[in-house]
């Protein structure tokens, strides 16, 4: 938590809204200190303040089935664990054992590890397996860009009415409106951004909290 994630606000601003949002835990900085320990990558770590947000958000749903794509070492797993209402579970997809295994020990730690199944392979193929009838109350999407549309379209049919479903980097650092910029996850993003947008299944907000968070109603 040396600098802030969300690229439009400055360090003191970033101090301000940790001081007045929902304190950290023990279990929180000690799991942000271990990913901190891994160098740059731990950039893919959601902000404390997201954390805060997807609690308060699992709660406010009384969700009990959420679905998240893209634990790393299971930070926003947390937070979606601690929301869930009693008797939720939060199935947890990613490809890294190793990673996750930093998470597993949080899990444990605080108390959540039995309301969490953690799926070790493929997102695509577990999503594919769920009942096809709508029955996701909260998903998160934070994993390999070039899938998100792909994700999207195995979720959407699968959420509930009123359900949520959020997108994590959907501002990607300002690089979606900087036009040299035409790497191929900066425009999996862009196009991600402009189906959900135009998709007539659902309603959109994008949320400039963090690295932009979409905001998504399924009807």
């Amino acid at each position: 938590m040396t600098e802030p994630k969300d690229f439009t606000l400055s360090p003191e601003l970033h101090r301000y809204v940790l001081d007045h949002s929902v304190p950290l835990d023990q279990v929180q900085r000690d799991l942000i200190a271990a990913t901190e320990a891994l160098g740059p990558v731990a950039r893919m770590q959601i902000a404390p303040e997201q954390g805060a947000f997807m609690t308060l958000l699992t709660t406010a749903l009384r969700a009990t089935t959420v679905v998240e794509v893209g634990t790393f070492t299971g930070y926003s797993t947390l937070a979606l664990a601690r929301g869930l209402a009693p008797g939720g579970r939060v199935l947890a997809c990613d490809v890294s054992d190793e990673w996750t295994r930093l998470g597993r020990a949080a899990w444990e730690a605080a108390g959540v590890a039995d309301r969490i199944d953690l799926r070790i392979g493929p997102a695509l193929e577990t999503l594919a397996a769920l009942p096809t009838e709508r029955h996701i109350d909260l998903a998160f999407v934070d994993a390999d860009k070039g899938n998100y549309e792909a994700y999207l379209a195995e979720l959407i049919p699968r959420v509930v009415p009123d359900g949520v479903i959020l997108v994590d980097n959907v501002l990607w650092s300002g690089a979606v409106v900087d036009a040299a910029v035409t790497d191929a996850d900066t425009e999996a993003i862009r196009a991600c951004n402009r189906a959900l947008a135009a998709d007539p299944r659902v309603d959109v907000v994008i949320l400039p909290i963090s690295d932009g968070v979409s905001f998504v109603r399924v009807r």
